[in-house]
């Protein structure tokens, strides 16, 4: 069951946006989505928090800034996802315009799985290096952070991810989320964690003088990464995200962009001139992301460092041909995933957990994020990893904290879940194969007390329905010129609309012509081979449809109802 549920404009802040000359549709979407005052939206770099407000930049800061003056070599360990490959690439871009001696290394996914473990530090430690950075991961590398010392390495931490009750004991750790720190934005990203450690080593190495006679690294080049990785790792945009966003999307629009960067807009057909959060999710993250989940990060940490537009095109083209093998083998890993699912009653569970012998570690999260989209229910993709265990990723509806779900399994079953970690939304994890029944029953019931029953059935919220002169190019452009995402969401409408022609496109994809008020609308709903009825409730975004060089306005249908 889906339910459409338009939400409430509070009239008094709409009227306060308008007054202030806000565009009368972008005022109702924002009284709608909190913003109270125009000076709220704002996105000038003036408004950022400051760096020292991030507990431990200042210590990281004066440690790096004495590592670059002893010329003492540095090692980035990164994660293998979009926000850890652009954290990478912002730490080696700012730390070599700052004169230092500076590589980086990524663990295989299969082989050496998540963070810094010990393992991946005797990797490390055959590069000699003094000093061991983690982005995007080691929060919950005890272990690890306990080997690099061993070795004798100073260590920093550029993490986001929730703490465990323990912390490592590196020299620094700079994340928003560790104990005491009270910096506003909790939703920073791996990638905004690493970009805040360089503004306050920019500001240290700036006090002693480094830059004199010199010209001063301007890190505002590297913030289309900071965009990037932001949008890719679905965090929330509040105030602070949204600023950094901003600033990197105007950046690419403004042709200021990395060459890499700029090679896989190319391959995806896409425009920077036109970037959009829209753009960076679902065209450029993928492609990154699919070199940690098929292959090697590191072609795509290269693809983000490279000056040279030659060899940032050859690598994209390589990773733009394993996004293709990653959708392929996703499409054929959810086919399998929904032929057990057939029959399955979602009304009698609050969770699902599948596992096949033949999945990819890689696609797992897909997979889940899929069939969680599908069934409205907190889903966990197993894959078989070394050692007869399993390597799990989990996605997550609204109302259930997925990495405190697990906590809480853990702390019923201390030794159900190997290890785990993540985000409210999404988390991974590891248990044995022999424990998977076991694992199921037990997250079965955790979920089961911490969710009600209304908060299983599917909710699309909308911003009601829409003018009909607001169909138009501009309308749809000025839309997408604006900063939506995770806690911040892209416009959805609902109205009714009766269907006058209707037919499949690709054997998959539902296209409708529909009426409404006498006006014609092309619409189109993805994956839905269904029919539909004469007249519909849609929930609808707008879009443009290209094609042999006109633009037109087409509806995405999201979900329909008969009326």
């Amino acid at each position: 069951m889906t339910r459409i549920q338009p939400r409430s404009v509070p009239q008094q802040a709409f009227a306060r946006l308008a007054d202030a000359g806000l565009h009368p549709l972008l005022a109702r979407l924002y009284a709608a989505r909190g913003i109270r005052r125009a000076d709220e939206l704002d996105t000038s770099l003036k408004n950022l928090l400051p760096p020292e407000a991030l507990t431990g930049t200042t210590e990281a800061a004066i440690l790096l800034a004495d590592a670059i003056e002893a010329g003492a070599r540095m090692v980035i360990v990164a994660d293998y996802d979009c926000d850890g490959a652009t954290a990478c690439a912002v730490g080696v871009r700012a730390l070599r315009a700052f004169g230092a001696d500076v590589h980086y290394l990524v663990p295989d996914r299969v082989t050496l799985g998540y963070g810094l473990t010990p393992a991946m530090v005797e990797i490390a430690a055959r590069l000699e290096p003094d000093v061991l950075i983690t982005v995007d991961n080691g929060i919950a590398s005890v272990e690890g952070i306990a080997a690099a010392r061993a070795h004798g390495m100073a260590t920093v931490i550029t993490d986001h991810h929730l703490p465990g009750d323990v912390l490592p004991e590196a020299d620094v750790i700079v994340n928003p989320n560790q104990p005491g720190c009270e910096f506003p934005s909790k939703a920073l990203a791996g990638v905004g964690a690493m970009f805040y450690t360089m503004l306050a080593l920019r500001a240290e190495l700036r006090e002693r003088g480094a830059f004199s006679g010199a010209k001063e690294p301007n890190l505002a080049e590297l913030l289309d990464l900071v965009a990037l990785g932001t949008v890719a790792d679905v965090v929330k945009l509040d105030r602070n995200n949204r600023i950094l966003v901003a600033q990197g999307l105007a950046r690419m629009r403004a042709g200021r962009l990395q060459p890499g960067i700029r090679a896989l807009f190319g391959l995806a057909g896409r425009d920077p001139a036109r970037a959009s959060t829209m753009d960076l999710g679902f065209m450029i993250g993928p492609r990154l992301n699919a070199a940690g989940r098929l292959s090697d990060m590191s072609l795509g940490i290269e693809c983000l460092i490279t000056d040279d537009p030659g060899r940032a095109m050859n690598i994209a083209q390589e990773l733009d041909k394993l996004n293709r093998e990653r959708r392929s083998i996703e499409a054929g890993m959810q086919e399998e995933a929904l032929a057990r699912l057939e029959g399955f009653d979602a009304g009698n569970r609050a969770t699902v957990a599948l596992f096949e012998p033949d999945w990819h570690q890689g696609v797992i999260g897909i997979v889940a994020g899929r069939i969680k989209e599908r069934l409205h229910r907190p889903t966990i993709a197993f894959a078989r990893a070394n050692d007869g265990e399993l390597k799990g990723s989990g996605r997550s509806i609204p109302g259930l904290h997925l990495r405190d779900a697990l906590d809480l399994v853990t702390k019923r079953h201390p030794d159900l879940i190997v290890r785990f970690g993540g985000h409210a939304m999404a988390a991974g994890l590891t248990i044995r194969e022999s424990e998977l029944a076991r694992f199921d029953a037990a997250f079965e019931d955790v979920v089961g007390e911490l969710l009600e029953p209304a908060q299983l059935e599917r909710r699309i919220d909308t911003d009601g329905s829409l003018e009909s002169g607001y169909f138009a190019l501009d309308a749809v452009r000025l839309l997408e010129h604006e900063i939506w995402g995770q806690g911040f969401p892209a416009p959805v409408f609902d109205d009714v609309f009766r269907v006058e022609r209707q037919r499949l496109l690709k054997d998959k994809h539902l296209k409708l012509d529909l009426c409404r008020n006498a006006a014609r609308y092309e619409a189109i709903q993805f994956n839905h081979a269904g029919g539909a009825p004469e007249q519909i409730h849609a929930a609808y975004r707008l879009g443009i449809n290209e094609f042999r060089g006109v633009s037109s306005v087409q509806l995405m249908l999201e979900h329909f109802e008969a009326a």
